[in-house]
């Protein structure tokens, strides 16, 4: 790896800055949502972070509280998995917001199901890390008619 005008180079020679650092982070999630536990996916998020889930009626806004939102949304949704779709990464210096949409499956009643959902990342850089600050994320509206 090297350094080029602030972006970062991997090994291939490729160059990668922030935006693809945020798609990084974001993908790390997905897959860190897909191992079903609280306690792994916390960490990606800053400890002051607030979160306005898709199962959740209420914003959660500190950890104790994000923690038993992934509790009761891995109970609910086993096997949570979440495919991510167009995704829309602003840098402003240490932060960054990432909007899209993403998909979730999950087994219910032994079938496979899904739910669209639009999303709102907040990162911010800590110590050289992407950290969530802020999540929102709400089912996908009917389109109008």
């Amino acid at each position: 790896m090297g350094v080029i005008a602030g972006f970062v180079t991997c090994c291939t020679g490729c160059v990668r800055g922030p935006k693809e650092d945020v798609a990084a982070a974001t993908a790390k999630w997905a897959v860190t949502l897909g191992e079903d536990n609280p306690d792994t996916i916390l960490p990606l998020y800053a400890k002051d972070a607030v979160l306005w889930g898709t199962l959740s009626p209420t914003v959660r806004s500190d950890p104790a509280a994000l923690r038993d939102y992934f509790v009761r949304a891995f109970a609910a949704l086993p096997g949570l998995k979440v495919t991510f779709g167009e995704q829309l990464i602003r840098i402003y210096g240490n932060t960054a917001v990432n909007t899209g949409y993403y998909t979730f499956s999950f087994v219910k009643d032994g079938e496979t199901k899904t739910l669209p959902a639009r999303y709102s990342f907040t990162f911010v850089k800590k110590g050289g890390t992407w950290l969530v600050v802020d999540h929102h994320s709400s089912a996908m509206p009917l389109p109008l008619k």
